[in-house]
Order: C-alpha cells, then structure tokens, then sequence
C-alpha cells in the first residue's frame, strides 16, 4: 500500500511501510502524517500546515451563513433509516448490537478514500446490517485537520456525532461523504455547511442538534475517538476489518468486490 499524500506534504516512507504491513491495502489510503496524532483533543486541529486555510470552527458563525447548497445522500442510506445507533467510549455501533458479524470501520470525514469505500464496498453491507446481521462499529478519525489544516474533520466528527442524539446517523453520515469536497486540501465542513447538509435529512435539524454542529458540543468525544484509533495501532483510512480480519483493499472500493469478502466471512 502506498500511503497518500496529504496535500503538498509528504509522508514518510517509514509510515507508508508501517501502514502497508498494518492494514495490506493495495490501493491508495490517507495516512497520518508522523508526529502524535492523538494526544490532543480532536486530532491536532490547532497545529494547521500552509496547504489549507484554517476554517471557522464550531461557535464562530451564525448557522448556515455563507453555506453551499447541499447533496442529498445516496438512496441507499435511506433503507437504515430505523437501524438504531449508539455511542460507546469513541466508537459508533450501528446496527443491532446482537448480531452475529462485526465490520469495524476507520473513516476521516475528509478522506477521499474513505468516500470511495464509502460509495463502493460498503454499500454491499446496507442489506446485512438492515437484516440484523451485521453491526457496523466506526471510529471516526480527525488527523486531517493536522496535515491538512483547518478544522474540518472535527467539524464533522461532532456533528456526525450530534447524530447519533438525533437517531439520524447512518443516513448523515452518507450524506457527510456525498458532500465531502472534491480537493483533499478543501476545508469545506464549516459547521454552517454541515448544517446544510443535515436539511438533506428528513428530521435531523432541530435546536439541539444544531446547538451541537454550531457550539461544538461533542469536541472531546471527537478527542476520545481519535484516542480510540490511535490505540487500535491504526495508521491509515480507510481501515475495515471483517470480524477481526483485515478486507483486502482490492476490494474496499467496489461493492461487488467487498460483497465477496463479506461473503467468505458468512456474511451475505
């Protein structure tokens, strides 16, 4: 696996070696760019590079000033609409907490690889997790912000998990992806535009998640999540494992691919 480049930085070799044995993903993934990628809160979104601007983070503008329209998510997302989610330590469990199969996922919101796992091999598990079959556990990762600059992937980790509250999580978090922006370096979830994102969700937005996109109200569960990936020995996302197992990363991008790794595990 060789490890992407984030921005104009480039990552070590030492870490695209360690990623490489890590996850054995032969395609392209976003790696941490060294140095401690959480040990403070959010993911060292404070310590911005020239690649990006800093964007307004949550509490710095008014609700949906300035915002792009918004996508709504794919189709799909919709056959989760009753899946319950919750929250434990810094981990999302979607799906019924009893089944038999566990795909555990590591995402940052502004990961392009992660979009394209997102679009592709993960939706061969819409149908499993809405049967019971499967639960989803994601660790949403925020080291973007540190090579990257600017906010935003604390931005969406709070608001995505604002979601959860709200009972809206699998689809928002489809939506998030749908509208993550086509330049890496792009540091376009603002909570403003997040907000506006959440209006492609039928019943998400109300006062209180709003209160929690605009004020960052979730910022140190986003801390504990980073935590959670950093301590899970994660180097590079997306990572998928299939109850423990690592997915071949031939297959993360394509649903017809992943359908068969799923399937080898029991799961179809």
């Amino acid at each position: 696996m060789a490890v992407h480049k984030a921005g104009r930085r480039t990552v070590r070799v030492a870490t695209a070696v360690a990623a490489a044995a890590l996850i054995g993903v032969t395609a392209s993934a976003c790696g941490p760019d060294g140095g401690d990628n959480g040990g403070d809160n959010g993911g060292g979104a404070d310590k911005t590079s020239s690649a990006a601007p800093k964007s307004k983070g949550p509490g710095s503008e008014a609700p949906d000033a300035g915002a792009p329209e918004a996508k709504a998510p794919p189709a799909s997302s919709a056959r989760l609409a009753d899946v319950a989610a919750s929250v434990k330590g810094g981990v999302i469990t979607v799906g019924d907490p009893k089944a038999g199969h566990t795909v555990k996922v590591y995402e940052d919101s502004r990961c392009p690889f992660c979009k394209k796992f997102e679009e592709g091999g993960a939706q061969a598990l819409v149908e499993p997790v809405a049967d019971g079959k499967v639960k989803i556990e994601y660790t949403i990762a925020s080291f973007l912000d540190k090579n990257l600059g600017g906010s935003g992937s604390v931005n969406a980790a709070n608001a995505l998990r604002a979601a959860v509250e709200a009972g809206k999580f699998p689809q928002y978090h489809a939506a998030v992806f749908a509208n993550q922006p086509e330049e890496e370096s792009d540091d376009a979830y603002t909570p403003a535009f997040l907000l506006k994102i959440a209006d492609k969700v039928d019943g998400l937005r109300g006062a209180a998640f709003d209160k929690a996109v605009t004020n960052g109200t979730h910022k140190k569960w986003v801390g504990e999540a980073m935590t959670a990936f950093t301590d899970d020995g994660i180097e590079g996302t997306p990572t998928v494992l299939i109850d423990g197992e690592k997915a071949s990363g031939d297959s993360l991008y394509d649903q017809a691919a992943f359908a068969k790794e799923l399937k080898a595990a029991g799961i179809s």
